[in-house]
């Protein structure tokens, strides 16, 4: 019959886990140290131990949720100061501006969206009439740059065309 080696087994198993314990807080004061992001995931890689175990250790895992608060304190606990907080006058002339320049683009939109119904009623009134509209290449000057069409011309020739007899 053999001897019985477990107490040896036993006790490699036991330098193994005092080892990986030690790897582990070592890394942790580590990373508090240098002030590195303290996370389960960057202990462990930094520690060479399993995420898993880490949070199966109560110490280690209250350690690592105490430094991470520290870290990043909740936003709510920490009020922005009274000398760097906006003005109500402040805010007041920021909705104002913002106010104007939806106005601003409002207005710009409706101009875009009357100029492209002219536009098209022309090209309608064309297509009815015989007159297609010129291509995009017969509408480039001799010089080769693009004729400009505004939406005033637009307005002037739909309005000659219906005013007609």
């Amino acid at each position: 019959m053999r001897a019985d080696n477990s107490h040896h087994v036993i006790a490699a198993a036991r330098r193994r886990a005092a080892a990986t314990r030690k790897r582990a807080v070592a890394a942790l004061r580590r990373m508090d140290k240098t002030g590195l992001l303290i996370t389960f995931d960057s202990v462990a890689k930094h520690a060479q131990v399993s995420r898993s175990w880490l949070y199966t250790q109560p110490d280690l895992r209250a350690e690592i949720e105490r430094l991470r608060a520290r870290r990043d304190p909740a936003p709510s606990s920490q009020p922005v100061p009274v000398r760097q907080r906006a003005s109500d006058t402040s805010l007041l002339r920021r909705l104002e501006a913002a106010a104007d320049r939806i106005r601003r683009l409002e207005t710009e939109n409706q101009q875009l969206r009357e100029a492209l119904a002219l536009a098209l009623g022309d090209r309608r009134a064309g297509n009815v009439l015989g007159n297609a509209p010129r291509h995009a290449e017969e509408e480039i000057s001799s010089d080769h740059r693009p004729v400009p069409t505004t939406a005033s011309s637009t307005l002037s020739s739909a309005h000659s065309r219906r005013s007609g007899p």
